[in-house]
């Protein structure tokens, strides 16, 4: 009788550092990698998408394009290397029209690309359409990823005092995330082409008897090779994950050691063991393996400012030489056998008192209840870190299934759980300061409101759209009103384009805030010049301000100016825009209230300000 074999897909170096160290390894670190890679024999590697192409210019001034192709050059007939797009919205946050799809999957194809893994965060099969022929047309792979998600907690549906006077009992709200509806979503996927079916659990909310249940479904339903995919920041992770095996997937996300667990997916090591146990072949050189485990303990080291349990790390361990003490192998025992009997609370204790010994995080109960994704969870508390706004965190995160609740019970994986963890925080300050709810509202709020980025699980009510947006009417996203940004010159430079080909282009296209002062800095180095940077470092003249007597608009959260569209003297409608700052990597408007004429105005683009920072005053 052939073993039976799993198949891996190490996340280590795009989703692990993601989820733990907020996507700041540069790429030094990973080149420093690549050559023990080489070896390991994985299946797939994870190594660009999500919030690569954004992080890496933003935080760290280097090439997305560069990271790929350097991982291509070592990994090429050694490993496939996969992507995460956003279906429509690529990685960027925003639906994007057929055309702009086509060529960011070619170009990264081009550059060594082999699986994409496409999503849409709100499980709307023509948000991925396009997405899956193009990347099959491409000569790509294309897999369909199912983003799973929960029914929110709620109360009983009361009945009417008529029902009541029938005999008719309250009654519990409809089951939207039902199994049948990951399937259902799952086989569509296949039907329209996709190679490989991925339940994708970006908040860790699958429990193990759901992930035998659906693992099992899919198994019978597709044809194609199944994946699970999930996190263990809510403390189902690891459990949930070995259930996945005892039912026969046959390929498993994880990382390795120092970057899994807590909000990444669980360790591969700990996988190994249960699968030693199982009698089942892990398709991995666990000696290679642990030549990178060393690597990244000391790479983790170098990432500490954005650690969560810097210098807290788990306990070293080796599974091909360390012999573990008897009570601790037993409960490796003991997960397997509750697994098999389906008894989920034995299986769990058994999973969390090993995460226990190791010195895995514990289950985050704050993350298990407002049901995020822990990537969210980290970058929410980098950014707010970021912006010295923290003690706003844990309001924010008990706000965010409200926000999910009102914009159509929308599972949250970017862009949408960017979306929705910046309105929470936008939420939780209207209330600080007494303001109704949603008195600040981002674009892209509004957008997903409006129906722009497609169908929501559950239809919005038609009244807090018109609350949102100004109109109960649900829009789709309108193609043809899409505008290609400018490909600005530098007239210092001779006219010279900022993007000065097809694949700097694509950046600009898609990440514009990110990808202009990135290329700016591209095109200063290749000419020498010193003169915009200079210019940019040499103190400006500090405007002269009058006292303030009027009327002061402050800034909802701290951000940077993108652009200002008023001045002194200029009189305002109520709505009108007075200027756009983004905060948490959303774009936020900032309108008039109520007709006003301008005194003054405090900023200008390019500044960076604090929360309640004096941006206008009014007459």
């Amino acid at each position: 009788m052939a073993t039976k074999k799993l198949k891996i897909r190490d996340l280590t170096m795009r989703d692990g550092q993601q989820s733990l160290f907020a996507t700041r390894m540069p790429q030094k670190d990973i080149d420093r990698l690549l050559p023990y890679y080489r070896n390991a024999g994985f299946y797939i590697l994870e190594v660009w998408g999500g919030a690569v192409p954004d992080s890496v210019m933003r935080y760290l001034d280097e090439s997305p394009w560069e990271r790929l192709r350097s991982v291509s050059k070592v990994m090429k007939g050694h490993s496939l290397l996969s992507a995460l797009s956003r279906g429509r919205n690529l990685f960027g946050y925003k639906p994007y029209p057929t055309h702009v799809l086509e060529g960011f999957y070619k170009e990264a194809i081009d550059n060594g690309l082999n699986v994409m893994r496409i999503f849409d965060a709100l499980n709307d099969i023509n948000n991925v359409r396009e997405s899956i022929r193009l990347i099959n047309d491409l000569g790509g792979i294309a897999d369909g990823a199912v983003c799973y998600t929960v029914d929110p907690k709620s109360e009983p549906v009361k009945t009417s005092f008529f029902e009541r006077l029938l005999g008719k009992k309250s009654r519990q709200p409809e089951k939207i995330f039902t199994d049948e509806y990951f399937i259902e979503k799952a086989v569509e996927m296949e039907r329209l082409g996709a190679k490989i079916i991925t339940l994708k659990d970006m908040a860790g909310l699958v429990t193990p008897l759901r992930a035998a249940s659906i693992i099992s479904g899919l198994k019978a339903a597709v044809k194609v090779p199944v994946d699970f995919h999930t996190h263990c920041t809510p403390g189902y992770g690891l459990a949930s994950s070995l259930m996945a095996v005892l039912n026969g997937v046959d390929i498993l996300d994880t990382n390795i050691w120092y970057f899994g667990g807590g909000s990444a997916a669980p360790a591969l090591e700990l996988i190994y063991v249960f699968c030693r146990k199982l009698g089942i072949e892990v398709e991995a050189d666990m000696e290679a393996v642990a030549k990178i485990r060393a690597e990244l303990k000391e790479i983790r080291r170098s990432l500490a400012p954005f650690d969560l349990r810097a210098d807290n790390y788990p306990v070293d361990f080796n599974p091909l030489t360390d012999t573990l003490p008897a009570e601790i192998d037993a409960l490796f025992d003991r997960a397997i056998a509750c697994g098999r009997a389906l008894d989920e609370q034995g299986m769990l204790e058994a999973c969390h008192a090993i995460e226990k010994y190791f010195n895995f995080p514990a289950p985050n109960e704050l993350v298990k209840n407002a049901e995020v994704p822990g990537g969210m969870y980290s970058n929410m508390v980098a950014q707010l870190k970021a912006l010295k706004a923290e003690d706003l965190l844990e309001d924010a995160m008990l706000l965010i299934p409200k926000v999910r609740r009102d914009a159509g019970l929308i599972p949250l994986v970017t862009p949408t759980s960017q979306i929705v963890g910046s309105q929470a925080v936008n939420l939780a300050l209207d209330r600080r300061k007494g303001n109704p709810d949603y008195t600040t509202k981002t674009n892209e709020f509004i957008a997903l409101v409006k129906g722009e980025y497609g169908k929501t699980p559950v239809a919005v009510d038609p009244e807090f759209r018109r609350l949102i947006t100004g109109s109960p009417e649900e829009r789709d996203y309108d193609v043809a009103s899409y505008k290609q940004p400018a490909n600005p010159t530098i007239p210092e430079y001779g006219d010279v384009p900022l993007a000065s080909n097809k694949e700097e282009e694509l950046l600009l296209e898609l990440l514009p805030n990110v990808a202009t002062p990135f290329l700016r800095r591209r095109r200063d180095e290749e000419h020498a010049s010193k003169v915009v940077e200079k210019a940019a470092e040499a103190p400006a003249e500090k405007q002269a301000f009058e006292p303030i007597t009027g009327e002061v608009y402050r800034a909802p959260m701290g951000g940077k100016i993108l652009s200002v569209n008023v001045k002194k003297g200029d009189r305002l409608e109520k709505g009108q825009t007075m200027l756009v700052y983004e905060a948490m990597k959303m774009e936020n408007d900032v309108t008039a209230e109520k007709a006003v004429t301008i005194r003054q105005v405090f900023v200008e683009p390019g500044q960076v300000v604090g929360t309640d920072a004096p941006l206008v005053e009014f007459e």
